[in-house]
């Protein structure tokens, strides 16, 4: 997709880059072949050095350039051509509040194998390996997990950035990442009762009573959320993409997901959703948990 994109270069809007499509200007290749081309007089003598220069990054699989100039809602052009090189992240807190809270795990999936880091074992090795992908996609990763990262570790994530809120919302979906996929058709086979409130549950009997099942269910919740990225990144790309005259060359397959390699526990669940409530209220029965929802 992106190199039939034109909204990168400065001074194209959506509306240029339609009427450049229109005119049959469909990719950088024919973008320098016309004689008389749909572009805003400043542009004119500049345009066959920018389309060089897109040629150029493109070559050199910059990510970096595109996700700089591409205007955020376009962001999800960046995934077609660079999935290679893309990380899906979600993580899990002990609360909303940065700064306030830890992580308690988080799962990096590339398409190909599932990585989970949990506190107090493997967390600290996260920052070095999520380097490795020069594109991530997260939802809602740019207010929340992204923020809550770099001032967790006191580290920077440069990286390009699909963040899969603001598309999905574009094309009409609400309701979080599990709405999302409750409009789409994502199930959670034995994850149904778990939500942020629980996760934070999770954590806690993990850690008091060193339960493992609860730490298990706990890695599955933050694999299922993160293998959603996948599924509904390229939901969101084959939707965005229908609205181009590409929708027939450009669309991707649905991918096949792995089997998660944890597994919940449903008698934990119940039994932490028991303890937390009164019977029949939603009045917390426990200690207060700032932030969650």
């Amino acid at each position: 997709m992106l190199t039939n994109t034109f909204c990168h270069i400065p001074g194209v809007g959506e509306q240029t880059e339609r009427s450049l499509w229109s005119a049959g200007v469909t990719s950088w290749e024919s973008a320098t072949q016309g004689a008389s081309l749909p572009l805003p007089r400043s542009l004119q003598e500049s345009w066959a050095s920018h389309i060089q220069e897109s040629v150029r990054h493109y070559e050199t699989r910059n990510i970096d350039y595109f996700g700089e100039h591409l205007p955020s809602r376009q962001q999800w052009r960046l995934y077609r051509d660079f999935q290679d090189a893309c990380a899906f992240v979600d993580i899990e807190t002990t609360g909303l509040l940065i700064g306030q809270h830890e992580i308690t795990t988080i799962v990096l999936y590339d398409g190909r194998s599932v990585r989970s880091y949990v506190n107090g074992d493997n967390l600290d090795q996260f920052p070095r390996d999520v380097m490795d992908y020069p594109l991530l996609v997260t939802y809602n990763g740019k207010r929340f997990d992204v923020p809550f990262i770099e001032r967790y570790f006191r580290t920077r994530l440069p990286q390009a950035h699909i963040d899969l809120m603001h598309p999905l919302r574009s094309l009409g979906f609400k309701g979080g990442l599990k709405g999302c996929e409750r409009q789409v058709g994502i199930g959670r086979p034995g994850l149904e009762e778990v939500d942020g409130f629980v996760a934070v549950l999770l954590w806690n009997d993990y850690r008091r009573r060193r339960n493992v099942k609860a730490l298990e269910t706990l890695l599955a919740y933050n694999v299922r959320d993160t293998l959603s990225l996948h599924a509904l990144m390229v939901h969101t790309h084959n939707l965005k993409v229908q609205a181009t005259p590409f929708s027939a060359s450009h669309s991707l397959p649905v991918p096949s997901l792995p089997q998660p390699p944890f597994r919940a526990d449903p008698e934990t669940v119940e039994r932490l959703r028991r303890q937390a409530f009164f019977p029949g209220t939603r009045t917390w029965s426990g200690a207060s948990l700032p932030g969650v929802p």
